[in-house]
């Protein structure tokens, strides 16, 4: 029987929609179009109860009153269903639709009939995926209560399996996505989402961790979620709610989960020692499936919350070794420009080796060929009767004279030589720098007389230096034998001492040629001849100026040289640091 207009008839009862103690009743669709047979089920099963659990019947006139019926119930959990109505096989149809176009299948199908040789059992049984099959005038208020239990407990294992499967799909779907998270933070968030879904409930909940080692008063709310998303927000303090602080210090202390009424608390410990408590507030009390399912779910949560200590831990360690190999690759660049540098110097120096053998190989050869000349003569002199005295003792003289300038070259390589160590010092020791250039005047006064050359000192008394008087003087004298060497025959050559700017500075001016401009950029070097040329034959290794400036420098003090021009002479100064400020 159905309405006119095809609107669902519905037989109101007043349908609660929980039982007392919050538990929801059961819901049982009777699809009959007869509605004695309604007010009879409705009769037989007034007071029913399963696990506290009452009934919440729906009635259904027809097949396709039926179909809508389910529709928009799908938590029906039993269905009584007439096969006779619209047609003679509407309740068959029924069942397939229910099966094959709804996708239903956990409600149990009671199949009743008052027609049982119009639908055999064992064909139906057979051909229909229905749950029982029982004749109207067999089923009585006994068969209908024990009908109803089996088919009840037998959806209720239905949907225990069915929470159980989604809840393990959210479970793996999470743990992939959740072992994926790299942050502390998102994490948490995580957590509390998959839980909201995994119960079906919108649920407040908050997220804490107590690190090892910390005191138990010692809390990090990590995330939280309705109500207590305050604590994340708006950075509220968990000591500011006692009750909430009380709360979260009985679940660290108790270790384990804890499933009350309206509030579970969900304990995980990690493999790195550190405790996590979630906190979960819903009016919908927890099943043992869904227990169960939570429990395994936070058995999981200790190795994603160590996946995110391990790698912030690996982040942090990435960080520094790429800061120690950027170090390192900064210091091998440094050392590699080094050893490119040292490499060039080497080259550098190897190239000038063969230089420096050639010209020191021509400069020991003159006065060697001078010393053997001279030792044929005298052979041959003294060979002679009688022997002519005075022209031997004019060979000796130019014997000794060139062995002189032989001596000095090689004084000279051995200063060189002994300026390059890297262990060479310098004495620190008060010194009159006046007396001292006086000295060196006076050694060189007889090579100067021998060129007509005057050599003049304008000098104060007692200017007082700090420095190793040896060298000083070795300083000093090779500029003044340069200056004897390069001044013409007859010159003037003056060497002046004085005070200035914190320094005491001595100079040594010639007369000579004076410095090129090309001179003047490498008058200090070692082995440099200069354009201008000696006026009296000398003989010269090119260290002299060289040997000088090395001294100075190991005496913290400077030497410079100028010059006029093209014939206006050279002015070498010294300036060395007062006595006071060594």
């Amino acid at each position: 029987m159905s309405a006119p207009d095809d609107l669902i008839a519905l037989i109101e009862d007043g349908e609660p929609d929980s039982a007392p103690g919050g538990l929801v009743p059961w819901k049982v669709a009777v699809i009959d179009d007869d509605p004695a047979v309604h007010e009879g089920t409705r009769f037989a099963l007034y007071d029913y109860r399963l696990n506290g659990q009452p009934l919440h019947i729906l009635s259904a006139f027809s097949a396709r009153e039926g179909r809508a019926l389910l529709e928009a119930n799908p938590d029906i959990a039993v269905v009584l269903l007439d096969v006779v109505m619209e047609t003679e096989a509407a309740g068959l149809d029924l069942v397939g639709t229910i099966r094959e176009q709804l996708r239903n299948e956990t409600v149990r199908i009671i199949l009743r009939t008052g027609q049982p040789g119009q639908a055999p059992e064992r064909r139906v049984i057979v051909d229909y995926d229905i749950n029982d099959y029982k004749a109207k005038t067999e089923l009585t208020a006994d068969k209908l209560f024990t009908s109803m239990t089996a088919a009840l407990r037998g959806y209720q294992q239905l949907q225990r399996m069915v929470e159980t499967r989604r809840g393990l799909e959210i479970i793996i779907e999470a743990a992939s996505t959740l072992f994926d998270v790299r942050s502390m933070q998102r994490l948490a968030e995580g957590v509390l989402t998959q839980l909201a879904s995994l119960l079906e409930v919108d649920c407040a909940g908050i997220l804490v961790l107590r690190e090892n080692g910390k005191a138990e008063e010692s809390f990090s709310v990590l995330a939280g979620s309705g109500c207590y998303r305050r604590f994340v927000e708006q950075a509220a303090e968990l000591d500011d709610e006692a009750e909430l602080m009380t709360t979260v210090r009985q679940a660290f202390e108790r270790r384990g989960h804890d499933f009350r009424d309206g509030l579970s608390a969900l304990y995980v410990r990690t493999g790195s020692g550190r405790e996590v408590i979630v906190l979960l507030e819903s009016t919908k009390n927890l099943s043992d499936t869904n227990r169960a399912l939570v429990e395994l779910f936070s058995s999981r949560l200790s190795v994603a919350f160590d996946n995110v200590i391990l790698y912030g831990q690996l982040e942090e360690a990435n960080g520094r070794l790429e800061e120690r190999v950027l170090k390192r690759t900064a210091e091998l660049k440094s050392a590699n420009r080094r050893l490119a540098a040292q490499s060039a110097e080497l080259r550098r120096a190897n190239r000038f080796k063969g230089e420096i053998l050639g010209t020191i190989a021509h400069d020991l050869k003159n006065p060697l060929g001078v010393i053997m000349g001279r030792a044929e003569m005298l052979t041959d002199l003294l060979a002679m009767r009688p022997l002519p005295d005075e022209q031997v003792g004019a060979q000796i003289g130019h014997v000794r004279d060139s062995a002189k300038r032989l001596t000095g070259m090689v004084d000279a390589l051995v200063s060189d030589a002994m300026n390059d160590a890297l262990d060479v010092t310098v004495r620190r020791e008060p010194l009159d720098l006046v007396a001292l250039a006086r000295d060196v005047v006076e050694a060189n006064t007889p090579m100067a007389d021998r060129k007509g050359q005057s050599v003049a000192v304008h000098a104060p008394e007692g200017l007082v230096v700090c420095g190793d008087q040896d060298r000083l003087w070795e300083a000093i004298d090779n500029l003044l034998s340069n200056a004897i060497k390069y001044s013409p025959v007859g010159g003037d050559i003056s060497v002046s001492v004085g005070h200035g700017d914190g320094e005491a500075v001595l100079q040594v001016r010639d007369s000579g040629p004076g410095l090129s401009p090309e001179d003047a950029g490498r008058v200090f070097g070692r082995f440099q001849r200069l354009s201008a040329k000696p006026t009296g034959g000398e003989s010269s290794t090119g260290l002299g100026l060289s040997i000088a400036k090395r001294i100075v420098d190991l005496h913290r003090g400077r030497i410079t040289a100028e010059s006029a021009g093209q014939g206006g002479g050279a002015v070498f100064t010294i300036a060395l640091p007062d006595s006071e400020d060594r």
